[in-house]
């Protein structure tokens, strides 16, 4: 049975059997003037005329003085027709292949076809070929499938070649992000880019990665948020700002987190907490629909309906109805019985706020929604707003979609002692072992002390195109992280190359 090395084997032989017909197996210039989808889209006004096409061979089918080529490019597919007499001779000096030539093609191999657009004798859009081109010669064969999860996210560039859904998520996940730049820009909002690098990182409990920087010869944290650059932008002048990036948690792979993953989060000067609830109520259902085409979604057995108003909890409220737990007078060892009572895990660092938080995690994987989360309580909050009428709960909104939570808005704090305080009880809670408490960011205490209005923010994750794709977390970026490996099968054929 042949083997990848026999076939890679007899490609090198085709290559170096070009190379002494002086082609050049990888020229750098390619002439198209139609895309394949376009040609098949657009075939009534098109017939007839003369086109120039690029793509990969997907299949060849040779007959005497006949042969088929299937071609692909990023539109669709294109059948050529090639025939003796009507195809040039060959050109070495531009790359180009007579009919003797084609079995010197192998899939996987991209070339370009120029000739007349027709239908052949059984109905098929065609080319019908006048002159053919390599453009880059294939030392590998292209799978017909790839199914093994392990293989796809390793060669995600085979996945999608093969897979043509992998592909066109992404395309959605591209859409995505340009319907959310789109909302934020058509309501004045300025886009600007803040560093990954940071002195000290917060904005969310987290675990940073952490980096060394030759030039100052300190370390630096990858940035766990936006939050705290963006409102220091604020407090610069900017009254709608935001930014849209990669940020890093160092923590475990999970279907809905990765260590690296993209975030927009934005801030909205002079507007609270309910402003911003209605701003996002309405930006969700502009991104999906522009995303997705509806409002409609069927995600893990519950039926999601975007369009419809949406629910208010009340956080303590929920909790007390599940746990019967008073979130605010409740000690940690009622909360550790709680967790206990439901089979969740208590932790021997446990404090109440993350306790907390993990009962009502429990509630929220069975939520539908969509649902506005409101009143969390201030502990579990340090940087959000106290509410003036009740000091034990903050100005949060949060969405509850399908039983994941797929934002975080609030009104901002800007009171600087205030700040400070809350900085060093997390703080504290970090120095008694909470790796994911945030840092004491003194630098940001001292922004505030020069003045930053009220304010709203923002922030989501593409979690929220993982969830309504309906994919995991790696099956949503296009390149998941993985260990390292070399397979026995390259580490054979580049028998010089050092790899450890």
């Amino acid at each position: 049975m042949a083997t990848l090395k026999d076939f890679r084997d007899e490609r090198l032989r085709k290559l170096e059997e070009l190379k002494q017909l002086e082609i050049n197996p990888y020229p750098a210039d390619s002439h198209r003037t139609y895309n394949a989808g376009d040609i098949s889209s657009k075939f009534d006004e098109l017939q007839g005329q003369t086109a120039t096409v690029a793509g990969r061979i997907t299949g060849i089918r040779k007959f005497g003085k006949l042969a088929f080529i299937a071609v692909k490019d990023f539109t669709g597919s294109i059948q050529l027709f090639i025939q003796e007499g009507t195809i040039a001779e060959r050109d070495a000096s531009i790359s180009q292949l007579g009919l003797a030539d084609l079995p010197l093609l192998d899939t996987g191999d991209f070339i370009e076809a120029t000739g007349e657009i027709i239908k052949s004798k059984t109905g098929e859009i065609s080319i019908g070929v006048k002159s053919l081109r390599l453009l880059t010669k294939s030392l590998r064969p292209t799978p017909i499938e790839l199914t093994s999860k392990e293989e796809r996210f390793r060669r995600r560039y085979l996945d999608m070649s093969v897979n043509q859904d992998v592909r066109d998520r992404f395309v959605r996940r591209s859409k995505f992000w340009q319907a959310t730049r789109d909302f934020l820009n058509q309501h004045d909002f300025v886009e600007v880019n803040i560093p990954v690098l940071e002195h000290t990182t917060g904005g969310a409990d987290a675990n940073p990665f952490v980096t060394h920087m030759d030039a100052l010869d300190q370390d630096f944290y990858l940035r766990i948020s936006h939050e705290l650059p963006l409102k220091r932008l604020i407090g610069a002048g900017f009254e709608k700002v935001y930014d849209i990036g990669a940020r890093f948690r160092n923590e475990n792979y999970s279907d809905e987190h990765l260590p690296e993953h993209v975030a927009m989060e934005w801030y909205w000067a002079y507007a609270n907490w309910q402003d911003g609830m209605k701003f996002m109520s309405e930006m969700y259902k502009y991104i999906l629909e522009a995303t997705f085409g509806t409002l409609q979604f069927e995600l893990d057995g519950k039926h999601i309906d975007m369009s419809k108003e949406w629910e208010i909890w009340d956080y303590a409220t929920v909790i007390k109805d599940h746990f019967n737990i008073d979130v605010h007078t409740s000690t940690l060892d009622e909360v550790k019985q709680a967790l206990l009572d439901n089979k969740l895990e208590v932790e021997q660092t446990e404090n109440r706020a993350r306790g907390i938080d993990k009962l009502w995690k429990h509630i929220r994987k069975d939520v539908v929604g969509p649902v506005w989360l409101i009143n969390t309580p201030t502990f579990i909050s340090p940087l959000a707003k106290t509410d003036p009428t009740n000091d034990q709960i903050v100005q949060r909104f949060q969405p509850i979609i399908a039983g994941s939570e797929l934002g975080n808005g609030f009104s901002e704090l800007n009171d600087p002692i205030d700040q400070l305080n809350r900085f060093v009880e997390q703080q504290n809670m970090r120095d008694s072992g909470d790796d994911e408490a945030m840092m004491l960011d003194i630098d940001f205490v001292e922004m505030l002390e020069y003045g930053m209005p009220p304010a709203c923010g923002w922030g989501f994750s593409e979690r929220v195109f993982w969830i309504f794709e309906g994919v995991t977390a790696r099956e949503g970026v296009p390149f998941p992280q993985l260990r390292l490996e070399i397979d026995s099968t390259t580490r054979e054929i580049y028998p010089d190359v050092k790899f450890e």
